[in-house]
């Protein structure tokens, strides 16, 4: 699935979130009526298709081993790529366990409510039960699969469950087919972006480490490109006269666009989906000409992220983003306070928030134009004054800078530790409608309890400055993700009076 934050990208070929066709598969216990299941099955189905959501209905009734090898072979041949397993009664346990393991996909399990007080002795179920077996026989045979927070409902709550289920699989069918390539090295004064890369493979995805170097050789080869012509268009469209304050850099960054895609096309490989992760200063700008910013946000903008600084594990949050939301997503540094005299005068009486409920995030530019209320490409002031001492900027033009627009948003993250061992945090908020004063793509974000949050989960579980950042609450999602992965470190902002274990109580 390609995503396009405004319509002028069309040149991308690139697919980098993938399409979850998803199918249901009813089981049923041979003590029980298949009718029963078949029956609740139907309304299941039916349910989903009245919510706009497509999907492909398994004929076999799963009662014996042989069975559920049938049924993972019809699924199959629908093309199929998540399934539903629909306990319509108790379910077999074995069987119904198994077709988890046979089908080369991501797995939810839900159950059937009874649905009528006349109606307990043949249309009695008893699936409230068979969840109960069903889930020890997953971990009996160390099988991952999805079950929703309330898994036994009605028809109608059995389709909401599976609507909310496919973000999920997006997200595990992405990273079964991800490859996160850098251009590094990672930085020296960044050690937190030099997370030891093993929580990768773990996960499933694959990483191609490259120097710098070799890209600058495959941005100079890119030179006098025929497409380019069209890209500098397509930016150009894209930005407007008001943002595009410095045309004559376009070519340049349309190179650069070209060289990046180029590349994943050449070297994802075996792989389906591709992110980045480049070094992008100091060296960066002086030897390409431009900071690469720009080109990050209009990557980000189609589901290809590119986070700044090498931060590989940056990159991978960006994508899970990326995959639950089907929309562009960002990284942000989690960067200042909010000075007293702005919250004094544009927070303190607008909203509920206090003063250390709000932060400011920021990164130079890499933020997509869609996501930001006003956007224009502009220089890197930090960087010129660092490498062209102030004066006029060159080399450290190409960021994409204004304020983020309001509206919902999540922070997360997913990381691996110093040991190996992986790590995650989440908290819901949103951008206030605050004008920063500032410079870079940044916005003044609100979430409850910050200053605890980030005393007790950002500084005490060590986690690096780098949030990825949603345009919309994501949590549940995400945390779907993060127990399907079996992540159990995942930490979230507590509600005043919720201590967290290590917080000093007085």
């Amino acid at each position: 699935m390609l995503i396009v934050c405004t319509g002028t990208q069309k040149e991308s070929y690139i697919q980098n979130i993938p399409e979850v066709k998803i199918g249901i598969v009813a089981v049923s216990r041979d003590c029980f009526i298949p009718a029963l299941s078949q029956k609740r099955r139907e309304k299941v189905v039916e349910e989903v298709r009245k919510r706009g959501q497509e999907i492909e209905e398994i004929s076999i009734i799963v009662e014996n081993e042989k069975d559920a090898v049938s049924a993972v072979n019809e699924a199959k041949e629908k093309g199929c790529n998540a399934l539903c397993v629909y306990l319509g009664n108790f379910g077999p346990e074995t069987p119904e366990t198994l077709i988890a393991k046979f089908f080369d996909g991501p797995v939810m399990y839900a159950a059937a409510a009874e649905e009528r007080g006349d109606n307990l002795i043949n249309g009695r179920g008893d699936a409230y039960c068979g969840m109960l077996n069903l889930s020890y026989n997953l971990n009996l045979r160390n099988l991952k699969a999805y079950i929703p927070e309330n898994p036994v409902g009605l028809g109608d709550e059995v389709a909401e469950m599976i609507i909310s289920f496919i973000p999920i699989a997006r997200v595990i069918i992405g990273l079964k087919g991800l490859k996160i390539i850098t251009f590094g090295p990672r930085p020296q004064d960044f050690f937190a972006c030099n997370a030891p890369i093993k929580g990768l493979y773990d996960l499933g995805v694959e990483v191609e480490e490259n120097s710098e170097l070799d890209l600058l050789v495959s941005y100079e080869a890119h030179k006098d490109d025929e497409r380019i012509e069209g890209i500098v268009a397509s930016m150009a469209e894209e930005l407007g006269v008001k943002g595009n304050k410095y045309p004559d850099l376009l070519p340049r960054m349309a190179q650069f666009e070209l060289t990046l895609l180029d590349w994943a096309e050449a070297h994802k490989g075996s792989r389906d989906y591709v992110a980045f992760a480049d070094k992008c200063w100091p060296a960066f700008p002086s030897s390409f000409g431009f900071e690469p910013c720009y080109v990050n946000s209009r990557l980000a903008s189609r589901g290809i992220p590119v986070s700044c600084e090498v931060d590989i594990y940056g990159a991978l949050s960006e994508y899970i983003g990326a995959c639950i939301t089907n929309q562009p997503v960002t990284l942000l540094d989690i960067i200042n306070t909010v000075p007293r005299d702005m919250y004094e005068s544009e927070i303190k009486d607008k909203t509920s928030y206090g003063e250390r409920d709000v932060f400011m995030g920021f990164h130079c530019g890499n933020t997509p134009l869609s996501c930001l209320s006003c956007g224009e490409v502009n220089y890197q002031i930090i960087q010129n004054r660092l490498l062209e001492k102030g004066g006029k900027p060159d080399f450290t033009r190409g960021t994409l800078e204004g304020d983020i627009k309001s509206g919902n948003v999540t922070i997360y993250r997913l990381q691996a530790n110093t040991d190996g061992s992986l790590s995650a945090y989440c908290a819901q908020g949103e951008v206030l409608d605050v004008k920063t004063r500032s410079f870079g793509g940044i916005g003044v974000i609100a979430i409850d309890e910050m200053a605890r949050f980030y005393r007790n989960v950002l500084i005490r579980k060590h986690f690096p400055h780098h949030a990825a950042v949603a345009f919309s609450h994501i949590g549940k999602a995400f945390y779907g993700v993060l127990d399907y992965l079996g992540i159990k470190d995942v930490s979230y902002n507590h509600k005043k009076g919720d201590l967290y274990p290590e917080e000093c109580p007085f």
